[in-house]
């Protein structure tokens, strides 16, 4: 039971600014803000006070170590974590924790990947405060988040890129508010709000499916008899057992600060979802990572297991991470906000076209975004957006849009009520558009929900994109504008020339209909449908030219990245690969051919007893059963040696398509076998719990 109430309870573990303007001396409060405010250089007087009220604090919590939390490109965080001892005469120790250990932390760099950024000798990485994020207490440990960098100066991490392009976007966005006359405006900040999907299983199903163990999904697995075709389960009343993991997650995330807001039941069976409140992007980044984290504890707590893989299940719907977008003002302004004239503010116009223009000029850069080996499988699926990226704006925006592209008047539409029909119900706002659940990337009234991410991963990756590109399309307004004679007159024909140029990018319809996939085809869209398609568009000469320009990455970080990511996406279809064999080898070869010799016995024992019995119906299955074992042989037998082949590929990119191409596909007809075989041998053979066993294992 909580005995804090909430707002006593949220941020409690956080050295948030309450507590350091508590804490800190008035001087280096307002110095610290300074430098956090502005992104100057923290002087290292000014860390040894931030240190040592950090450090008071966190020991009155009962913290006894302190770590520099990073997120290194293993897509998950990453700790070393130190005691605040500090030895003295008489082997006494004090607790001590200085500004130096704050700000720069030097933790063993040679085990993480690099994509060649050093050689495997060079071990040598540090650590770098990030003063914008709020330092929290997590297992009796001062966490610091910090930003991860070589010894020569290159990112190693998703913090970095993400503070830069964030940086690049404040500062083409402070120059367009400056031409629209905004003077009070200090800073731009783009906020996200990540909607993260999950599935709960008992921890007893999980422990018994090594694919789940080794891969974070299943990789045999046949249809159960009910899986999400009633569409029982959305919004549905939430189990006893799953609301008792909720409210003890949300205490847990609301300790660290986190703005926990929503939960409910997803579509598919066991699925779930939390969603947050709205924060600026450093902040969310770091929160969506605690929160996966946290999930995945809280759910051990209560005896199951969370799954954040983006296709856990075959057949049901995988899980995603939907990636609520906007920019705004250090005034509390949403730049995306339309108001209720949207046609004549000017301002909200010149962003949402900026915004237009940034997601047409780089759809393949933000296809690359959310590409992986576990999202190939949800993209273009009913439950998931198409890999081709589009926008969606709704009635009302694209007939301003139309508008202004054709020089015609337009009369701003007032929100109508809706009548329900009931007399006892109210009559309700009626929005202006409706919403369009099969868009990548839609408008939804003052933000854009970038809804392509998977489950897993960081959203830091997408981010960095969505920052950067916009921020070039804001660049390029800026450049144009600025010091023409008439503003309004340039910005007319400005807004009218990229609207008709990008206006292909909007969509409206049915993204999951086959004749999108054409339609995009004739605008002229891209339509990279697996991550090894995806991954060459980041290394570019245009991809090169946006982040180098930018300041965001430099050519060597890019190269580095795409290394990474392909050697992800082959090491973890070769790891499902290596799974699958020895799963078919150790236990379900064995129940084929157990349930084989168990039917051959049956027809045996009926010959023998000579009675008119007939053993047409076992025959049959042993028949059935023979050649599906005979084809379970040959497919793994074909999968094994072809994995074997993959020594010969050199080359990284080599090795990723030589995996979608050929290991993929092996893995696919081995899979079919093996569900074929487990729909007929019986639940005290098949040694392995079903699909119905573990997504209904949480009651």
């Amino acid at each position: 039971m909580m005995t804090m109430k909430v707002p006593e309870l949220f941020g409690s573990m956080v050295f948030n600014d309450e507590v350091m303007k508590e804490r800190l001396p008035k001087d280096i409060y307002k110095a610290l803000h300074k430098t956090m405010d502005e992104g100057l250089h923290l002087q290292l007087d000014l860390a040894n006070v931030v240190a040592a009220a950090m450090k008071d604090w966190a020991v009155e919590k009962g913290a006894t170590h302190y770590t520099h939390w990073f997120q290194p490109m293993t897509g998950v965080t990453a700790e070393k974590h130190d005691s605040f001892i500090s030895p003295e005469p008489g082997g006494k120790v004090i607790m001590e924790f200085s500004g130096k250990e704050l700000v720069k932390g030097e933790p063993d760099a040679s085990s993480f990947p690099s994509g060649g950024l050093r050689a495997t000798f060079e071990a040598r990485g540090y650590t770098a405060w990030d003063p914008t994020a709020y330092a929290f207490i997590k297992d009796d440990t001062l966490c610091i988040p910090t930003a991860f960098c070589s010894y020569s100066g290159e990112a190693l991490d998703k913090k970095t890129p993400l503070l830069r392009s964030m940086q690049a976007l404040d500062k083409q966005a402070m120059r367009v508010l400056r031409l629209f006359g905004n003077e009070d405006v200090k800073r731009v900040n783009t906020t996200v709000g990540p909607e993260q999907e999950y599935f709960l299983i008992d921890e007893k199903m999980y422990e018994k499916r090594p694919d789940l163990i080794y891969t974070g999904r299943t990789l045999f697995g046949a249809k159960p008899p009910k899986g999400q075709e009633l569409e029982d389960h959305y919004f549905g009343t939430i189990n006893p057992r799953v609301s008792a993991y909720m409210k003890d997650l949300d205490e847990e995330l609301w300790k660290l600060g986190v703005y926990a807001k929503t939960k409910h039941n997803e579509v598919a069976p066991a699925q779930h979802e939390l969603a947050p409140v709205f924060t600026t992007t450093n902040i969310a980044t770091d929160h969506n990572q605690l929160t996966m984290e946290m999930m995945k504890t809280v759910a051990k707590r209560h005896g199951m297991t969370c799954l954040l893989h983006e296709k856990p299940f075959e057949g049901i719907n995988g899980s995603g991470k939907h990636n609520n977008w906007s920019i705004s003002t250090d005034t509390g302004v949403n730049l995306l906000e339309p108001g209720a004239t949207p046609s004549q503010n000017a301002q909200f116009l010149l962003f949402m076209t900026a915004v237009i223009k940034a997601v047409d000029d780089y759809q393949e850069l933000l296809r690359v975004s959310v590409a992986s080996a576990g999202n190939d499988h949800r993209l273009g699926a009913n439950e998931a957006p198409p890999a081709i990226i589009s926008i969606f704006l709704g009635d009302e925006m694209t007939e301003v849009l139309e508008s202004i592209e054709k020089g015609l008047d337009y009369h701003d539409k007032e929100k109508t009520l809706m009548s329900i029909g009931a007399i006892v119900l109210p009559h309700i706002p009626k929005d202006t558009t409706d919403r369009n659940r099969t868009s990548p990337f839609a408008f939804t009234g003052n933000k854009f929900e970038f809804r392509s991410l998977g489950s897993a991963a960081s959203i830091s990756g997408p981010n960095v994109v969505l920052n950067t590109i916009v921020a070039e399309s804001l660049r390029q307004f800026a450049d144009e504008l600025e010091g023409v004679e008439d503003f309004d007159q340039a910005l007319t024909e400005l807004l009218r020339r990229e609207i008709k140029a990008h206006k292909r990018i909007i969509f409206n319809g049915n993204g999951y209909g086959e004749e999108w996939i054409e339609e995009a085809k004739r605008r002229g869209l891209s339509n990279l449908s697996s991550t090894v398609d995806a991954l060459p568009v980041f290394v570019s000469k245009k991809s090169v030219d946006l982040f180098t320009a930018n300041g965001v990455y430099t050519e060597s970080e890019m190269m580095a990245r795409y290394d990474i990511l392909l050697e992800n996406y082959y090491k973890t279809l070769n790891i499902e690969a290596l799974t699958m064999i020895s799963m078919v080898k150790n236990d379900i070869m064995g129940a084929a051919c157990s349930y084989q010799r168990s039917l051959a016995e049956t027809i045996s024992a009926k010959k023998a007893a000579l009675t008119s019995i007939s053993s047409e119906t076992e025959e049959a299955m042993l028949v059935k059963a023979s050649d599906l074992t005979s084809a379970l042989a040959s497919s793994l037998k074909k999968l094994e040696e072809d994995v074997e082949k993959e020594s010969v590929y050199a080359d990284v990119y080599d090795l990723a398509k030589y995996n979608r191409d050929v290991i993929f596909e092996d893995m696919g007809k081995l899979r079919e076998v093996v569900d074929e075989l487990e729909t007929l041998v019986p639940g005290r053979i098949w040694p392995y719990p079903t699909y119905g066993e573990i997504l209904y294992s949480v009651r």
